[in-house]
């Protein structure tokens, strides 16, 4: 059975709502200490900017409530926001000190507002009462050009703020060239502080996500001139609420439904996908929307909507897989390699298609797949193992269809190979610790026998 991971406690704090600012059947005084933290966790929780504390609207409904309410400032607000967030780092970083392992994600993100660019570290653990944990570390920003070795400094001293550079179980990455260097220069910092696991085979962990995404975004550009007319149309038609207005018009008319085109983000295939989906259901509706809108010239002929289809057709399988490994409040180690597997199933399939677009989108495909999936990526397949529904019998299904024959049966060693390693390195580990707690049960036990001697002894002599 799946494990069952229970959901993160809710993060409101308990000391603010127990014991209640004001109970109407206790004698209780109205703490404004306490309210100014409740706000400030508000602000926090949905976003909210500063200043909202100061809206005539928000200090009328806090009168109404309680008379004694104390209007504050945006800048007290931002300060007891700040203290509401030191209070909790110094909570996690409490609660971050009994466990032993901890996996490093960071992605580079891009502030609209700013127009500058940062690094998000989160970590990934099992707490004590084995639930699946996440929690956001820092952002960090980090300037062009990003070097590996800046890139890795800005990681370590992250994790030294947090006590936690001995701790790190491996760091997962998109295949950017720089990332490469980084994660060799924090392989190097942490293998002199401590061993990584299975000789470090372990430590770099390539996000799968970011591959897929490479893949399609490869065959999107082989198919471009089939996807560019929807593509205009949806632009053509979100450009003016009136033009909108109409193209719901229609959709009402036809009984279609009430859901609206989806432009696509150049940088995330799955959105190509959305409006591709999106459309299709709407493909009545762009003819009629032509005779409304004389100057829409746009319009995808039937052929053009029929290969459409068959790109969804495959994109479907993407999504499908994509949403499945995407999950961070789950374990999704081990459905990595049955979900490859499937991506590799439908690439072979549509490579001998009888369209020509089809064939030319799923070389392109299948090219990035062996070029990123030709090293056997062993985090991945250790975690199906251990997946008492899969174990060995996964990998001689997948590895067959995934790598040839002599590469698949020299990988299926390896993956052995490291299986008894891990397993012996933990029995290391684990005889290790329990040395250490009887020497110093020993040690209690000599100690309190010594001591009873002693006042036995003194006992006799009196």
């Amino acid at each position: 059975m799946t494990l069952n991971f229970q959901p993160v406690d809710s993060s409101v704090d308990v000391d603010i709502v127990s014991p209640p600012l004001l109970d109407p059947t206790i004698a209780a005084k109205y703490d404004h200490s306490k309210m100014r933290k409740a706000i400030a966790h508000w602000v926090l929780m949905h976003e909210h900017p500063f200043t909202v504390v100061e809206d005539e609207g928000f200090n009328f409904m806090m009168k109404m409530y309680n008379p004694a309410f104390e209007k504050i400032s945006r800048k007290t607000t931002k300060n007891d926001c700040i203290a509401v967030y030191d209070d909790q780092k110094k909570k996690l970083k409490n609660h971050l000190k009994g466990i032993s392992k901890i996996s490093i994600t960071t992605y580079l993100w891009k502030s609209q507002n700013q127009r500058i660019e940062y690094m998000v570290i989160t970590g990934h653990f099992v707490d004590a009462n084995w639930r699946l944990q996440k929690r956001v570390f820092n952002f960090v920003h980090v300037s062009r050009p990003r070097r590996g070795v800046d890139i890795a400094d800005a990681i370590y001293k992250c994790l030294k703020e947090w006590d936690l550079e001995n701790k790190v179980f491996t760091v997962s990455v998109d295949n950017a060239s720089y990332n490469d260097s980084c994660l060799r220069f924090l392989r190097e910092i942490f293998s002199r502080n401590k061993k990584l696991l299975c000789d470090e085979k372990l430590f770099h962990v390539r996000c799968c996500a970011h591959i897929l995404n490479l893949l399609v975004q490869d065959g999107l550009g082989e198919i471009g001139h089939i996807i560019e007319n929807v593509h205009e149309s949806v632009k053509y038609i979100n450009q003016y609420e009136a033009r909108k207005q109409t193209f719901s018009e229609i959709v009402q008319q036809l009984q279609l439904g009430t859901r609206k085109l989806v432009i696509d983000c150049p940088t995330h295939w799955n959105s190509t996908f959305e409006m591709l989906s999106c459309a299709l259901k709407f493909k009545d509706v762009f003819p009629r929307f032509q005779e409304r809108e004389p100057n829409y010239d746009y319009l995808p002929t039937p052929e053009e909507w029929e290969k459409v289809e068959k790109v969804c057709e495959v994109l479907d399988v993407f999504n499908v897989v994509t949403n499945i490994i995407s999950g961070s409040d789950y374990p999704t180690s081990n459905l990595y390699l049955s979900e490859i597997y499937r991506v590799k199933e439908i690439l072979n399939l549509k490579s001998m298609d009888e369209n020509d677009f089809i064939r030319g989108m799923v070389g392109k495909m299948k090219g990035k797949f062996d070029k990123y999936w030709g090293e056997c990526n062993l985090l991945m397949v250790v975690g199906s193992i251990l997946d008492s529904r899969c174990k060995l019998r996964l990998i001689e299904i997948c590895f067959p269809e995934i790598y040839s024959e002599a590469e698949a049966r020299n990988n299926i060693e390896q993956v052995l190979g490291a299986l008894y390693q891990l397993y012996n390195e933990y029995v290391t580990a684990y005889n290790a610790s329990s040395e250490h707690s009887f020497t110093q049960e020993n040690s209690s036990n000599r100690y309190s026998l010594s001591s009873s001697s002693n006042s036995q002894l003194s006992t006799s002599s009196v």
